[in-house]
């Protein structure tokens, strides 16, 4: 947004300081410092119990009603700061499970990058009303190796302007209450696969693995190429943060750790060996462990090893590719999806890592809500990965049925369970 373009209204700021006032005296409570403990102790696989966390929530069916969720800035970018303040206290309110709140709002830095010289061209099908949940089909753009020359490395820019207004602003709004900081990147999302579907295709690419092995190859290895230099760009204009805090790692929860940054770290200029990183494939289910290693990981090795510690996978299956797992550099947490045999991936897994599960938000979806089936699904994990290190990270939550309820409940029980109360 232009600088030019960002203004304090005097309503605004009447609507902002309530708000702050209510999200500072939250921030101030001790729980979130017993929290943190918490969740150093789990990534530093010193679990004193599982951890809870919920995101990806379906606002748009939470709003409806609500006054707890209207926004009234009238200013664009206010509307965005209220709207984030607003959905914070409405889940410590209603679901807070282990939320952690900052001692401060950040303020993130407005940098872009001109991505990599190809866009998704295709069909997007919106299937949720709102929730920006949509079914896609991509148009192929790479079929041979001639077209991996349209991957163009990727130009990252910083706008001051635009962060120097917005924090001013924001300071000007609230910041006698709590303070603003400004924010740089916290959880870079990594996943050549990601990219490489949308310009492919899907089928095309998968069926590629066994017809054109050699132009996938090209193509991944050409993509984590663009993506070390677009690293290597945001960390010389210093736009990397210490992501050891309340801020989301990969596809899971919170980075606390009492490990990083490690020695040599400086403040003013945070630089990836100090700070988690994070990968995945998700296409990559129904691939075998060759295929995933030949195709992807052997790939991302450079980019692993540039990071303290790693979060592996998002929404595949990997229950049966632990063994491939090991061979990442500095792995410290894996996503392990609902569909998995969790009584096998807790085997292969055991105390070595962080067991990230995603329990299944299909439960919410249903014209009956069971809160029986959702506990039993949770208890099951729990028993099979007893001695363990466990985060619960529910997403991917589309729907509610219009129910907010549903997830207060969810949230309610899930606590009971990892306190041992239910």
């Amino acid at each position: 947004m232009p600088a030019a373009l960002i203004e304090l209204l005097p309503h605004d700021r009447d609507v902002l300081r309530p708000l702050a006032e209510q999200y500072a005296a939250i921030a101030a409570l001790p729980v979130h410092r017993e929290k943190a403990r918490l969740w150093s102790r789990m990534n530093g696989l010193r679990s004193e119990r599982p951890m809870v966390w919920i995101t990806e929530v379906p606002w748009h069916e939470f709003n409806k009603g609500s006054a707890e969720l209207t926004v009234q800035c009238r200013a664009p970018w206010a509307r965005n700061v209220e709207l984030e303040l607003r959905r914070q206290l409405y889940q410590w309110r209603h679901l807070p499970v282990d939320m952690i709140f900052s001692d401060h709002v950040p303020c993130p830095v407005a940098y872009r990058s001109t991505g990599f010289g190809l866009m998704r061209q295709g069909e997007l099908l919106a299937i949720t009303g709102g929730a920006g949940i949509s079914s896609q089909h991509f148009e192929p753009q790479i079929s041979s190796l001639a077209d991996i020359g349209k991957i163009k490395d990727p130009v990252v820019t910083v706008d001051r302007a635009d962060t120097a207004a917005r924090l001013a602003a924001m300071r000007a709004a609230f910041g006698d209450i709590i303070p603003v900081r400004e924010r740089g990147c916290d959880n870079l999302w990594f996943t050549p696969w990601d990219n490489l579907v949308m310009w492919y295709g899907v089928q095309e690419a998968l069926l590629d693995l066994i017809e054109q092995p050699e132009v996938i190859n090209a193509a991944v290895e050409r993509i984590v190429a663009c993506c070390l230099k677009e690293l290597d760009q945001m960390t010389a204009l210093n736009l990397l943060t210490l992501n050891t805090c309340n801020c989301r790692i990969g596809s899971g929860a919170y980075g606390y750790s009492d490990e990083l940054p490690g020695p040599g770290f400086d403040p003013a200029h945070p630089t990836p060996e100090h700070l988690w990183g994070c990968s995945n494939a998700q296409i990559f289910t129904e691939v075998s462990p060759e295929m995933h290693w030949e195709f992807a990981l052997r790939h991302d090795l450079p980019w692993f090893k540039r990071w303290g510690l790693v979060y592996y996978g998002c929404c595949e299956v990997l229950d049966t590719k632990m063994d491939l797992l090991r061979r990442i550099p500095n792995l410290r947490k894996i996503s392990m999806n609902y569909r998995i045999n969790v009584a096998r991936a807790a085997a292969a897994t055991g105390a070595d890592y962080v067991f990230s599960y995603k329990p299944n938000p299909a439960v919410f979806a249903t014209d009956r809500w069971d809160v029986g089936q959702a506990r039993a699904e949770l208890r099951h994990m729990l028993d099979c990965t007893r001695g363990g290190h466990v985060e619960i990270v529910l997403k991917d939550i589309s729907t509610v049925a219009g129910q907010p309820h549903r997830l207060w409940e969810w949230a309610a029980m899930a606590m009971q369970l990892v306190e041992g109360r239910g």
